[in-house]
Parts: structure tokens; sequence; C-alpha cells
């Protein structure tokens, strides 16, 4: 018998009646009538041309042919229930999360380990994007992005702001103070290092500030975890958002001598699904990891402690 031939329905109540050993039984698990699995159990022998059942309806006891067709059918229902379980499953387990890679980086990776504590029931799944633009982000459950500060009101609750976008400039102790550098005129050019992804960082940086026009003339590179890492090499100086540095200000492996202003941009979680338990738990957490980030450093506090003073 061809598959599209097959008598689903009937090989259904066939199996629940055999297996359950009366048609009452199967008619309560399957929520249907006696009436009904007995008429459909009489479709199937006519279809197979096979008695299934043999003695009285009040007591109707398998035949070798039932017994043979029971055995499979039982099998072949419970993989097909299985198979389902475990679609739903990873449905409902799996999260993908999608966000630019610096941040999967500096920021996401090391907090993460904190979210499978308290939900180890779920498996996230992460994929580091280009850019904001990149097409790969449609098919992730949640994306973590940036977006301006000016479109956030119009998101409503389909979207959730983790918090501002800092930006500040940044270097080694070791370069600053061998370069005795206490304003920005004194920054070399040469020494300004760029990202080839955020190439605006330092006009971006200069209008915050309300600072005159710096001219970075140093190395460009593919991604800021890049440019952060030059940086802690003592390469030169760059612009950098305070999340993805704090850690390295708060050991002194970098310093920020000019302090942090807000760049008018914000990180933002954007749920593929208006509701799903999975995303809701995770953007509660996200929330709670912003929530928990320390504010960027004052630079007069910095010229107390006795680091290069700010002079804009």
């Amino acid at each position: 018998m061809k598959r599209r031939s097959l008598p689903l329905t009937a090989l259904r109540a066939f199996e629940a009646a055999g297996r359950l050993g009366r048609m009452t039984a199967a008619a309560e698990e399957l929520s249907v009538t006696h009436g009904a699995v007995s008429r459909q159990v009489q479709h199937l022998e006519q279809v197979l041309g096979v008695a299934l059942f043999a003695g009285p309806r009040t007591k109707p006891r398998l035949t070798a042919a039932g017994r043979a067709l029971l055995s499979d059918l039982s099998a072949a229902l419970d993989q097909i229930e299985a198979a389902v379980q475990a679609v739903t499953r990873a449905k409902d387990v799996i999260l993908d999360v999608s966000c630019l890679s610096t941040f999967l980086m500096r920021w996401l990776i090391p907090r993460l380990h904190r979210f499978h504590d308290r939900h180890p029931e779920i498996d996230v799944r992460l994929r580091a994007l280009e850019d904001s633009a990149d097409s790969r982000s449609e098919q992730a459950d949640l994306v973590i992005t940036v977006d301006a500060l000016s479109r956030v009101s119009s998101y409503g609750r389909k979207q959730h702001v983790l918090f501002k976008e800092w930006l500040g400039l940044v270097a080694t102790p070791d370069l600053i103070s061998r370069r005795q550098v206490q304003s920005l005129g004194e920054l070399p050019a040469d020494l300004l290092l760029q990202t080839k992804t955020r190439l605006n960082a330092w006009s971006m940086w200069c209008d915050a500030a309300c600072s005159a026009p710096l001219e970075p003339a140093g190395a460009v590179f593919e991604h800021y975890y890049y440019t952060l890492e030059a940086v802690s090499a003592g390469l030169g100086i760059c612009v950098a958002p305070w999340h993805l540095v704090a850690g390295d200000i708060e050991i002194g492996r970098l310093v920020a001598p000019f302090g942090f202003v807000e760049s008018g941009f914000c990180y933002v979680a954007k749920p593929r699904f208006p509701s799903a338990p999975k995303i809701d738990r995770f953007c509660q957490w996200l929330a709670e990891e912003a929530a928990s980030m320390p504010r960027p450093p004052d630079p007069r506090d910095q010229a107390r402690d006795g680091e290069a003073p700010a002079s804009i």
C-alpha cells in the first residue's frame, strides 16, 4: 500500500485498541466514542482484507495478523511521537542569539555563565554579525544591535533598550605617560587607530565631546576587537564604547584620560517573536546585567587619582 493511501485514522484507532485491550479505553484516549473506534477498526480490516480482532465485542482478542501489525505499528507511532517531541523541545529550549562580534566576545560571553546557571534548560546558540544590517539576523530568535536613541521611542514594547552607548578615548597608562598627553592637541595623528566597521567613531566622539575635529592617521583594523587588542599592546589610541573596555579600565590595563560621552546611540535587544518564554527570560537577564554595569568614570575623578588630567 502506498504511503499516500494509508488509512492513518483507522491505524491510530486500531493501535490504541490493541495496545489498551479494550475499545472503550481506546475511545477515552482518543477522545472519541466507542462506536467511532469500532467503525475505524472495521474499516481497517476491510482495507487490509484480514481480521485483526476475534471473539465477542465485549472482549475482543487480537488475531495473529493483528498482533503482528500492532507490534510494528506501535513502534512506528512511538518513533513519530519522539520525533515530534524532539522538534517541539528544540523550539522551546534552543535560543539563537545574534549580535555584533566584538559585543559578543567582550560583553556577552563573559557574562553568559550566569544565565546558564539560572536557566540550564535553555541552550543559547550565539552568532556573530558583521554589522547591524547583516541579513543573517533575520534567522535569529533575538538580535542585539545598536540603534539611534531618537528612534527608540517608536519601538514600544517590541524591543528592549539595554543601555546607552558611551564613547571615550582609551590607551595604555604607559602610552599616555610616555607621550605626556595632557590635551587632545598633543595626540599624534599616527597613533589614532581606527576600526573599519566604524570609521566615523572619531568624528562622533569629537561632536559629542564638543571637541575640535581630529584627523586620525593610524592603522585601520577590521573589527573593534582587533583595534582594542592593538591599543592594549600599546600601539595607539582609539575611540571605544565604555561597555567594551570597562573591565580593562577597572584593572588598570587601559585608561580614558578624557572620560566618556554619550554617543546618541544605544544597545537594543530585538526579539523575532513578540512573546516566547525563552526569549522573555533571556531579555530579563540581559536587562539585569545591563543595569548592574558601572557608569563610566568621570575624568575629574581620574585626575584626583593621579592620572593625566583631562583638557579638551
